[in-house]
């Protein structure tokens, strides 16, 4: 949940991102986005370690690639993630680039025929090159899509944050239990969900990306299968401007088991990244070993 105490901590770093904010507002989108990527790449990105993290993971996941290759990297990724802080807080400008994307793939046949049908779809992304892109473009072609969100840990930049992601498009769904409530009956009403794969949940399942195990959660699986809902996998892939991008559906996933749909929700995931290996947050710790609570003597031996 936010946090609620004003300690000088947060009021700090709230007037920061509030100062950077109305900084880059102040210039034009073309450069916005840019002068976003620029300053968390060559700034806050040193700062905060995640260049580290960047060279870390990528040792242990692909120790083939060439020192300049990585060290490009380094930059690239928190380069993609400026840009896309920059885009999401700029709902006017980029709403309509979102909309003007053009979509492709074998999923998208799969999506019209869902809303034909009246059935769910899950539509299942990354944090790769910028997944509002789907959520804006579906929205626009007359799709009812919900989002899910976590709440920020600062209360007010939360406000901010949900305010302005409200503008790109409705209903939104907070991660705990009543967003999840919600979420389900919106869902269970033949909505269309827009939901990232790739964050490590301690309850998720030891699942493969790139070649090593990774928490992932089942619940979107589960839901597909409970719901009888459509589970796309799909991609907003920036393209070499820095400023468009290309909105890619894959063929849907079939319902089997939810390891199995979840296993192959990582492939396609995996396929993207190696493809664009700069927009992905490789700075996210993804493969940290989670330490499962110790079960109690008696618990194991009623098991």
């Amino acid at each position: 949940m936010p946090d609620d105490t004003p300690d000088l901590r947060n009021r700090i770093r709230f007037a920061a991102i509030r100062g950077t904010l109305w900084m880059l507002r102040c210039l034009p989108y073309r450069w916005r986005v840019p002068a976003s990527g620029w300053i968390v790449s060559r700034i806050v990105a040193p700062l905060v370690g995640w260049r580290k993290r960047i060279r870390a993971n990528l040792a242990r996941i692909r120790p083939d690639l060439p020192r300049a290759e990585v060290e490009r990297l380094t930059r690239a990724v928190p380069d993609n993630f400026g840009r896309t802080m920059a885009e999401l807080f700029s709902p006017e400008e980029f709403v309509p680039i979102a909309c003007a994307t053009p979509f492709e793939g074998p999923g998208l046949a799969a999506l019209d025929a869902a809303r034909a049908e009246g059935r769910p779809v899950i539509l299942v992304s990354g944090h790769f090159g910028n997944y509002d892109v789907i959520r804006a473009g579906v929205i626009h072609r007359g799709f009812s899509v919900g989002g899910i969100y976590r709440p920020m840990n600062i209360r007010q930049f939360n406000e901010i944050y949900v305010e302005t992601i409200s503008k790109i498009g409705t209903p939104l769904f907070s991660r705990g239990r009543r967003g999840m409530a919600e979420m389900m009956r919106f869902l269970k009403g033949g909505g269309t969900l827009a939901v990232l794969i790739d964050q490590r949940l301690r309850n998720g399942a030891p699942l493969d990306f790139f070649g090593h195990p990774a928490y992932t959660a089942l619940s979107f699986a589960e839901l597909a299968l409970k719901y009888d809902a459509v589970l796309i996998p799909c991609y907003g892939i920036r393209q070499p401007d820095g400023l468009s991008f290309r909105a890619v559906f894959e063929a849907p996933v079939p319902h089997t088991t939810p390891e199995d749909m979840t296993q192959a929700l990582n492939d396609s995931l995996e396929a993207q990244v190696r493809a664009h290996m700069g927009q992905w947050l490789w700075f996210h710790n993804r493969w940290k070993e989670i330490k499962k609570p110790r079960q109690a003597p008696e618990a194991a031996k009623e098991a």
